[in-house]
């Protein structure tokens, strides 16, 4: 097996409901075929349409708590009486094919991957809408949820938005091809580092030698 070039990364997206991180994400994924995205766990049941292991790993509440148990998710949270989470095998084999692992998760996810084992290896990005008054107009442009619902995600947007500042770094989505340019510049950035690149720490090092041996001669 080739050993990579670089180790993966876990890109953490986190957004307020209405800032267009899932449209982000989708982009990110369709440009990058090293880019894959971490499906998560659920104890809800599948809705229509929904296949095991495309939209979620579907798991008991037994199966879940026992993953959690065992060490084997990377965040968890439980959420209307349901768990949702991150498997950790997946995210770590595709790191160590040095593939990055892309999250769409809130600030409290983000916030246990950022502390877990893995966590040096984490980027976390948040998106911001240009305004809250923006962020109310696009969740009313959807016209798919009722007015309590509304309420409720833009209750839950003011909540998320408080730990804007815990994030590496924040983009304001109020042109989306900006913003996924910005986006891209952020993961293409992160790669280069020398640190997640020991294939130019060798060479830099066997460079360094030879000018030595020149240096004798």
């Amino acid at each position: 097996m080739t050993q990579p070039s670089r180790r993966g990364l876990l890109v953490i997206l986190s957004s307020p409901s209405g800032a267009g991180k899932s449209t982000l994400s989708r982009r990110l994924l369709a440009d990058f075929d090293d880019v894959s995205f971490s499906v998560s766990a659920t104890t809800r049941a599948p809705r229509e349409g929904e296949v095991d292991g495309r939209e979620y790993h579907f798991r008991s509440r037994e199966q879940f708590e026992r993953l959690i148990a065992e060490g084997k998710m990377l965040e968890h949270a439980e959420v209307f009486d349901n768990y949702y989470g991150s498997p950790l095998e997946p995210v770590r084999d595709a790191m160590i094919e040095g593939k990055d692992v892309l999250f769409d998760v809130d600030w409290q996810g983000g916030q246990q991957i950022r502390n877990s084992e893995m966590g040096r290896e984490a980027i976390s990005i948040f998106i911001l809408p240009p305004s809250i008054e923006e962020l109310e107009r696009r969740l009313r442009a959807r016209a798919q949820d009722a007015e309590d619902v509304i309420k409720r995600r833009m209750d839950g947007a003011r909540r998320e938005m408080r730990h804007w500042a815990e994030y590496d770094y924040i983009l304001i989505n109020d042109d989306l091809d900006a913003c996924y340019d910005q986006l891209r510049s952020v993961l293409m950035g992160e790669r280069l580092r020398r640190d997640r690149r020991p294939d130019i720490a060798q060479r830099a090092r066997q460079m360094s030698g030879e000018i030595k041996e020149l240096s004798r001669s």
